[in-house]
């Protein structure tokens, strides 16, 4: 049997299997196996062992769950009611008011959270309310909220980073880093847009409610300080290389836990529903990860990413082409796949190819986080427009569709870092030295 046959029934197999409502880690698992049993003279149980253990027990991926774990606990505390408080009277004089606490609500808590839905989940409830009630209209509440969230993924300290840089053996802490300048790059990206619709339709900008003197200003911004610390204290830990990525996650947990407690929020019935919450997100995560290192296992016997990196090498595609048509395959995949699931299964099977084409593996991990922070938004697997869904009781259909002109801004921002990509490669370089 050829490697093209091969190749198309192990798709089949997968998508049948997923569309059967399997879970995508036993999917992965299932197929991994079907693949050694068929294909290969390896036993197929010894070998899903051996990789599951050492997927399983890798030291690096002990940051995730700890990160996780933080993103819980904040999630329990007053955080989000205070950010508003503090940020509100800033964005007054700005055209589009007080629609950019979407914006820097979600990037400032993107930088304690790394879960693009948990910051979708935690702005929503300080926007939603507050801006419905003043008049702003639905769609660029909504729309820009669903946009912003993503920022979860690419500020670190990010969960999908920590997955990409265990599967694609890069550093994590380079990651967090070269995700800073993009990150703000897109979020710069999105309070243009609102100023740039805001200056179209000044009649659908609610009037400021009050005027406020900066010393009034300087006074609500008291809000702000724990939130501020706690990103000083985690991502100051990683890039000063006092801590590695793992110990940062520590000193986030404890920063959290202390935070929460000072709030008042800390009590013995959020402590277990913060820790089981992140168990059982950590638990669904490591399944994916354990199937898709068997699968990547299965194909290195098979032969299949030295067959693909070949077969690309023959078209003779540019590194901008090759680019494009990644970007394209992410997308679609999007439409089927959540994005650890998108990450951990490519990336034993594109790193060869990325490699051979001389793209450097963290801009590479900074372009595919853009990528699938565009398929959070994409239905019918968008987890930002489930989320949103949830929270405002609308059609999927009018969120994706309200959320479109977000998804052309990240299509801008991947062809920005192309054209210059020391956005993503400057503050590495300059950190290293």
């Amino acid at each position: 049997m050829n490697d093209l046959a091969i190749t198309a029934g192990l798709l089949v197999s997968l998508f049948l299997i997923l569309g059967s409502g399997v879970w995508v880690g036993l999917t992965l698992t299932g197929v991994a196996w079907m693949a050694m049993a068929l294909f290969s003279s390896r036993s197929g149980g010894d070998a899903m062992a051996v990789t599951v253990w050492g997927s399983s027990s890798s030291w690096t991926l002990t940051a995730l769950p700890l990160f996780l774990w933080m993103g819980e606990i904040l999630f329990r505390t007053r955080l989000s009611q205070d950010m508003f408080k503090g940020l509100a009277p800033w964005v007054q004089g700005l055209p589009g008011r007080l629609l950019h606490t979407n914006v820097i609500g979600c990037t400032i808590f993107a930088a304690v959270s790394g879960s693009s839905a948990a910051t979708c989940a935690t702005i929503g409830k300080m926007t939603l309310p507050e801006l419905t009630r003043r008049g702003y209209p639905d769609h660029m509440v909504i729309g820009t909220l669903a946009g912003a969230a993503t920022l979860g993924l690419l500020i670190p300290p990010s969960i999908i980073m920590i997955v990409y840089g265990e599967a694609a053996d890069v550093s994590i802490s380079q990651l967090f880093i070269a995700g800073v300048l993009p990150g703000i790059l897109l979020a710069a990206l999105f309070s243009g847009y609102i100023i740039f619709w805001a200056l179209r339709h000044p009649d659908q900008v609610p009037a400021s409610d009050e005027k406020t003197t900066f010393m009034q200003k300087l006074a609500a911004s008291r809000s702000l300080i724990p939130v501020v610390l706690l990103i000083s204290a985690v991502l100051g830990s990683i890039y000063s290389g006092v801590a590695t990525a793992t110990e940062a996650a520590a000193v986030g947990v404890v920063g959290s836990l202390v935070l929460s407690g000072v709030q008042g929020s800390l009590n013995w019935v959020s402590f277990r529903d913060a820790i089981m919450g992140a168990t059982r997100l950590y638990c669904m995560i490591a399944l994916i990860l354990a199937g898709a290192a068997f699968l990547t296992l299965a194909m290195g016997y098979i032969g299949l990413p030295r067959h693909l990196a070949e077969w690309i090498a023959t078209l003779g595609l540019s590194k901008a082409q090759l680019c494009v048509a990644l970007a394209v395959f992410f997308i679609i995949l999007g439409c089927f796949l959540d994005g650890i699931s998108m990450v951990v299964l490519t990336m034993g099977v594109l790193m060869p190819t990325v490699n051979a084409a001389g793209i450097d593996p963290i801009w590479f991990g900074i372009f595919v986080v853009l990528v699938v922070e565009m398929a959070q938004i994409t239905p019918p697997v968008g987890f930002n427009l489930f989320v949103l869904q949830g929270m405002t009781g609308r059609q999927l259909t009018w969120i994706a569709r309200v959320t479109m002109p977000m998804f052309f801004l990240m299509c801008a921002a991947v062809a920005l870092i192309y054209v210059f990509p020391g956005i993503v490669t400057w503050l590495p370089q300059k950190m290293a030295n």
